[in-house]
């Protein structure tokens, strides 16, 4: 692939668009798009500028060259590949990279903005075809390009470059390699050597198989996903409005659409992502009853049936961990707070059986003992786990990531607070040697810290006549005054910050676990504890049949077991959908359809169907047409035509010339609002 055309001096006079056809590759486009903002981008602006001011003209005038020119699918894929390489180029003094990075996640939701929603779900779905075809044995999609069983939301690494040498790619390594890749895509307007053609391979690989959602999770688009348009989609999605899947059969195809009752096989239900969460819970809820029996009974020379119940639970719970972390990847397995309280519920139920099995083994009732203590600690992570449903109420879902970043900035300035107690601590221990020993003077300490100051006071004689009570009243003095105060306006400053963006935080991580619930490749989805089941009779059978015979297999066991869930879930719509009078009308758990204040729509008010408020999004366009005026007969009325009357041929005409006025002014007055706001802008400037 031949290195992109530099960076000129300057603007360009006239802006260069790019010509994007429709069948161009993905490369292709990619490298159209990274030639116009190179050479349009040449001076610094904020992500605010670009938006709200002129420094965002050319952003608007790409996109709406883009909305009437360009047709390709993976348009918003390479838009946001563009965000991701431009954000992980060295960053220069001017911020170019970063002005550039902005500029195309603005592009990507202000195209999608201009476009039908149908549209918008076609590009934001559509996933990267092979670059080319290849004849690896090792290809993850399995025989004849079919999907096997295993899912992953950044599918493991396909294409190997000639950067980057065929290797076995660990969920780890799929941040490095997309980095590594990605420095092929567009060049570094501050390098000088340009790469040769021959030794360049096709970057563009790595991205094979994702759809644009899942780009703009793996480059950290937070504002892009926080858009209304793209949450309608996300929503739609946990909902089940739009399914990946048609059919439970081992040729299935995955393949965004619209879900049709009529139509779909109702074991498709399982991947809904809002039942995934549900069965979840109900999971958790059984495990934490399991939990609390267990400890209630505490039976000490005997393994009892709750305790074997209690272990085929957490047996279930650490297969399906383990199978999220290899489908997903550490990148986003981390993304999510509550995985790091599932790991600790794994660690906590494995030293328990541990020592729970030394037990019983030596007969010894103290380790015994101790194998109980160290499962009533399960408490601490397991009863917030159960409660992890709140976090996708918007309320809760802010706090968490306010929440997180305070806890990083305290363990940041814990570490200033341990440095200037391991420094008293050595000198009061010293002074007190004779009075004191050193565990007792750390506890001392430790509370004079945590506000006993009058502890400290009445000690500090006993530690030296002369040294001690000056040095302890140093110790007070910077720890309750000093260190404390200085601690809480970190964290008030922080919390600030965070609160700010708090909402696209909250809409990342809920973007995040919906991709990774629903677009995988894996066709069947056993819950948890049913997940032993093809673990136990399945798996060792990998050795004696093929493939498809395995994805037979499961899809049939699958039938058997989960037939009573997927009845729960056909009940549960049934109902919805007769109570609510429609065919899609059970209420979205997601943000999608709410706000951050807490209102509340009236009874009387029902929900529309996803995609129904606009009058474009009934029809699929499949490319944009450009209208001609001669097409308009009066550019003074207007015609509106039912469905019934649409055989009729009956057309209800009106007059809008008082609108077309009231337009006019209005336009007029925000000409002149923004006029002034420029004018106090250009002041504040030159300030």
């Amino acid at each position: 692939m031949s290195s992109l055309p530099r960076s000129s001096s300057g603007s360009s006079s006239g802006a260069q668009l790019p010509t994007i056809k429709p069948d161009d590759p993905f490369v292709k486009v990619v490298k159209a798009l990274s030639v116009y903002f190179v050479d349009e981008f040449t001076l610094p602006s904020t992500f605010e500028q670009l938006r709200t001011t002129s420094a965002g003209n050319k952003i608007r005038v790409l996109v709406e060259y883009l909305v009437l020119n360009c047709t390709n699918p993976a348009l918003i894929n390479a838009l946001l590949t563009l965000k991701w390489h431009f954000s992980t180029l060295e960053s220069d003094d001017r911020g170019l990279n970063e002005t550039r990075s902005n500029a195309c996640e603005i592009v990507a939701w202000r195209f999608l903005t201009q476009v039908s929603e149908r549209d918008a779900v076609d590009f934001c779905l559509y996933e990267l075809p092979p670059t080319q075809s290849r004849e690896e044995s090792g290809d993850a999609r399995g025989i004849d390009g079919q999907a096997d069983e295993r899912t992953d939301l950044l599918q493991q690494f396909r294409g190997q470059t000639s950067l980057a040498p065929a290797s076995s790619a660990r969920p780890g390594s799929r941040r490095i390699e997309l980095l590594r890749s990605l420095s092929g895509i567009g060049i570094d307007p501050t390098d000088e050597e340009p790469v040769d053609d021959d030794e360049e391979g096709d970057p563009t690989t790595s991205f094979t198989g994702l759809n644009g959602l899942e780009i703009a999770a793996v480059a950290d688009c937070k504002k892009f996903l926080s858009q209304r348009i793209v949450q309608k989609i996300i929503t739609g999605i946990w909902n089940g409005d739009i399914t990946f899947w048609q059919s439970m059969s081992a040729h299935a195809r995955k393949k965004p659409q619209f879900y049709n009752k009529r139509k779909s096989d109702p074991f498709i239900r399982l991947r809904v992502p809002r039942y995934i969460k549900a069965f979840e819970v109900l999971f958790f809820a059984t495990f934490l009853a399991l939990y609390y029996a267990v400890l209630v009974e505490r039976n000490p020379y005997h393994i009892t049936p709750l305790e074997i119940c209690l272990y085929i639970w957490l047996a279930a719970f650490s297969y399906d961990e383990f199978s999220e972390f290899i489908d997903a990847g550490s990148i986003f397995y981390a993304v999510d707070i509550w995985n790091g309280c599932d790991v600790i519920i794994i660690l906590i139920g494995a030293a328990f059986l541990v020592t729970r099995y030394i037990g019983l083994i030596q007969d010894n009732n103290s380790i015994t003992d101790t194998a109980f203590d160290i499962l009533s600690l399960e408490a601490l992570f397991m009863v917030p786990r159960v409660c992890s449903l709140l976090s996708l109420h918007p309320y809760f879902g802010t706090l968490i990531p306010c929440l997180k970043e305070m806890t990083k900035d305290f363990v940041k300035f814990m570490v200033v607070v341990a440095i200037l107690y391991v420094g008293f601590l050595t000198t009061f221990s010293l002074l007190a040697r004779d009075t004191f020993t050193l565990s007792k003077m750390s506890w001392i300490l430790i509370k004079v810290f945590f506000g006993s100051s009058y502890l400290g006071f009445d000690i500090m004689n006993d530690i030296n006549a002369k040294l001690g009570p000056p040095l302890m009243l140093i110790f007070v003095t910077m720890t309750n005054i000093l260190l404390i105060t200085s601690l809480i306006s970190i964290l008030s400053d922080s919390f600030s910050k965070v609160i700010a963006h708090a909402r696209e935080e909250y809409l990342f991580i809920y973007s995040v676990y919906v991709l990774e619930a629903s677009t995988g490749d894996r066709l069947t989805h056993f819950y948890p504890p049913l997940n032993l089941i093809p673990l136990i009779f399945i798996r060792p059978l990998r050795i004696f049949f093929t493939s498809e015979q395995l994805r037979n297999t499961r899809i049939i066991l699958l039938k058997v077991t989960h037939s009573p869930i997927v009845a729960a879930i056909w009940l549960f719509e049934a109902t919805n959908d007769h109570l609510r009078g429609t065919s899609r009308s059970f209420p979205s758990m997601g943000p999608g359809t709410g706000n951050f204040t807490g209102s509340i729509l009236p009874s009387g008010k029902k929900q529309r169907p996803f995609l129904s408020d606009r009058a474009n999004s009934k029809t699929h366009s499949g490319q944009f047409i450009e209208f001609e005026a001669s097409n308009i007969p009066d550019p003074h009325s207007y015609s509106v035509r039912s469905k019934k009357e649409n055989s009729k041929g009956s057309v209800v005409v009106g007059d809008n010339t008082d609108l077309e006025a009231k337009v006019t002014e209005l336009s007029l007055k925000i000409a002149e609002l923004t006029a002034l706001i420029m004018a106090q802008q250009g002041t504040m400037g030159e300030e």
